[in-house]
């Protein structure tokens, strides 16, 4: 369920304070942040941003068309490891085996 228009959008404050300070500092480092919920304003485009995925820090870098975009997005929580079992594992080890064992192509040799 989206979020009431009068409301409008959230941004979390302690975020926004943290960008306000690095941005008035000239630094260039990046905000930590545990807040995946808050949306993107456009005060953090070029920023950098690390934001926890549930066991790590993801370096999320704020561009312009992100802006109305959650933190959250950016960062996912899954990492995909890939389809199949044994027998992907046996057709991929096969598929690579039949690679090396190809001799490479022999270039056309120019005539004069």
């Amino acid at each position: 369920m989206s979020r009431s228009l009068k409301k409008g959008p959230y941004v979390d404050p302690r975020v926004l304070n943290k960008v306000l300070k690095v941005k008035a500092s000239g630094k260039r480092q990046p905000i930590k942040t545990w807040s995946r919920a808050c949306v993107i304003s456009p005060e953090m485009v070029a920023q950098t941003f690390l934001v926890h995925n549930g066991k790590d820090f993801l370096t999320v870098l704020v561009e312009e068309n992100m802006v109305g975009h959650r933190l959250g997005e950016f960062a996912p929580t899954k990492k995909f490891v890939r389809h199949g079992g044994k027998m992907a594992k046996d057709q991929e080890g096969a598929a690579a085996a039949a690679a090396s064992a190809k001799p490479a192509a022999a270039s056309p040799e120019k005539k004069k």
